[in-house]
């Protein structure tokens, strides 16, 4: 089979297109024929040496995590999905699952079945920033309906699943993005849209419950004055997680980080929303599985809307 792999850390010139043997299915697992795999940062980040690389036991590795795709045979115990359903998943993360191939083995409890009305593509792409929402507003974010959010980059992958989530949750949202992505924020059900080019949003918001901090570092350092003292902050960037939660205790509030994690009953709610229409993951490209350095290139320049996906 074809799979995309680095034989060496380092940039997307260093990802091939290898011919490797198909993977057996071992007890709670599944063969997956896959159709389409979704584009992180973490992807990239991983294959230069930083990211999810401390999790890497060797090399040569396969990046991505989240995929959709066919059954293809069952590993023993078994029962909850049968081949030739379709599927998707977020799997295994932080360590190696192989999504960016034509075939992978996932858990059977990390999947979930793709509704007819969610095309493969979309599926791809809603497992990691699906669930990193999720998790980020209902979990560690606490949500409830009538509160406020604020979501720093609301227009990327995360981002832009975090707004609509937290309006279906009942919540009043704000969002920052670049001017050109206000209408598209608007779309989503977004209240309010900062155009961070040109406001700061710690001058412009105040007394918001919870925000989900899709930027890090200084940007979301600044952005602890628009919360109320009971406020929560969830920072996703992990590289500056620790400076961002140090400064909001020194300030006597609740930040806290997070990695998402794979679940797949949440993911099965994730898909059943985004099948009826109520959550749309915007996709901002579709690229074949050769094209994945382009498509690491594209990621790292930063300002996508929405996610990409390779097709395979």
């Amino acid at each position: 089979m074809k799979a995309i792999r680095i034989h060496a850390f380092g940039g997307p010139e260093n990802l091939q297109l290898d011919d490797i043997d198909k993977p057996v299915p071992g007890p709670g697992e599944v063969l997956i024929r896959n159709r389409a795999a979704g584009v992180n940062p973490i992807d990239w980040k991983t294959c230069s040496g930083g990211g999810a690389s401390a999790f890497i036991e060797s090399l040569p590795f396969c990046p991505g995590w989240e995929f959709a795709g066919t059954i293809e045979s069952l590993g023993e115990g078994v029962t909850a999905f049968r081949a030739g359903e379709e599927v998707l998943g977020f799997v295994n993360f932080p360590k190696e699952t192989g999504c960016y191939a034509e075939y992978l083995i996932a858990p059977a409890d990390q999947i979930a079945h793709r509704p007819a009305a969610l095309d493969p593509q979309s599926a791809a792409g809603l497992g990691l920033a699906g669930l990193t929402a999720w998790q980020a507003l209902f979990e560690e974010g606490q949500l409830k309906p009538g509160q406020s959010v604020l979501v720093l980059a609301a227009a990327g992958g995360v981002g832009h699943l975090a707004v609509q989530l937290a309006k279906w949750k009942g919540a009043y949202v704000i969002g920052t993005a670049s001017s050109g992505n206000k209408s598209f924020l608007q779309s989503l059900g977004c209240d309010d849209v900062i155009d961070y080019g040109r406001q700061q949003v710690e001058n412009l918001i105040h007394d918001v419950d919870l925000i989900i901090d899709g930027v890090g570092g200084e940007t979301a350092i600044r952005a602890l004055a628009c919360l109320t003292p009971q406020g929560r902050m969830v920072t996703l960037p992990s590289v500056t997680a620790a400076e961002v939660i140090a400064a909001g205790e020194a300030q006597g509030l609740n930040v806290s980080g997070i990695r998402a994690r794979p679940d797949g009953q949440q993911l099965q709610e994730l898909a059943k929303l985004a099948s009826s229409g109520k959550v749309l993951l915007n996709l901002a490209d579709s690229l074949p599985l050769s094209e994945a350095a382009r498509a690491h290139q594209l990621s790292a320049k930063g300002h996508i809307r929405g996610k990409l996906v390779l097709t395979i």
